[in-house]
């Protein structure tokens, strides 16, 4: 098993129990000796994975499995949060810190000091400036807030549907231009709402006899949908044409 993300993977094997894992028992990493402790890079990576079990959700609330950055290929490419190599390719977090490296939890709604002073209220996150290579802010406390009336196992499950939606937009719609569209898309409407669209945007493909490998028009048919739906939801996620 690889923490390359939750679309490919069981339930079971992303929130097991902490206490079954053990430095250098990851599969990807290699074994450590008895007798030789990790150091330097070697021990920031074991200790990234290890006491991370959910890369694709955020300590502090981010969809990271729905982030642009999650979805690039290359060295730039970010595993997620606690992912495989993140402390090398991340600066250093406050809230990894504190809430997995301090306290061994999984997410700041474990805790039971959320919310803490290091949030900003629910409003100042909505009014935070959205970056095409980020999550949308927005989604901090209302992810949170559901991790912690219904657990992190609910949660994950709600986000491996809508990874598994934004992974076939990506492959069937990303006309090169869309991708930070396309996860803002997945992260911030109703989920149900999200796949009926996807449907629809399939029929009307069918129905106008678009070519499979007309990437341009099967995009702007999905965007113009999504437009639609942002507007209705009152989450405007207009995007460029």
């Amino acid at each position: 098993m690889t923490c390359q993300g939750v679309g490919t993977m069981m339930m079971a094997e992303l929130c097991e129990r902490r206490d079954s894992f053990s430095v250098g028992l990851h599969p990807g990493l290699p074994a450590l000796s008895a007798d030789r402790q990790a150091t330097g890079r070697e021990k920031r990576m074991v200790i990234a994975v290890a006491m991370k079990r959910c890369p694709t959700v955020g300590v502090c609330g981010l969809d990271c499995g729905l982030c642009p950055r999650y979805y690039t290929k290359g060295p730039s490419r970010c595993p997620g949060c606690g992912g495989p190599d993140f402390p090398n390719k991340h600066p250093s977090c406050s809230f990894i810190t504190c809430c997995v490296k301090k306290k061994g939890l999984e997410v700041c709604a474990e805790c039971p000091d959320f919310p803490c002073p290091k949030f900003k209220s629910e409003k100042e996150y909505r009014q935070v400036k959205e970056s095409s290579s980020y999550p949308p802010y927005k989604k901090v406390m209302p992810n949170l807030n559901s991790i912690k009336e219904h657990g992190i196992e609910w949660f994950v499950e709600q986000q491996r549907r809508r990874i598994r939606l934004l992974e076939r937009m990506i492959k069937d719609f990303d006309d090169g231009r869309s991708k930070s569209y396309l996860c803002r898309s997945a992260a911030v409407l109703d989920l149900a709402a999200l796949e009926g669209s996807l449907d629809v945007a399939v029929r009307r493909i069918k129905a106008e006899h678009v070519k499979p490998n007309d990437v341009k028009t099967k995009a702007k048919i999905l965007r113009g949908i999504l437009d639609e739906l942002a507007l209705r939801e009152g989450k405007g996620a207009k995007s460029k044409a």
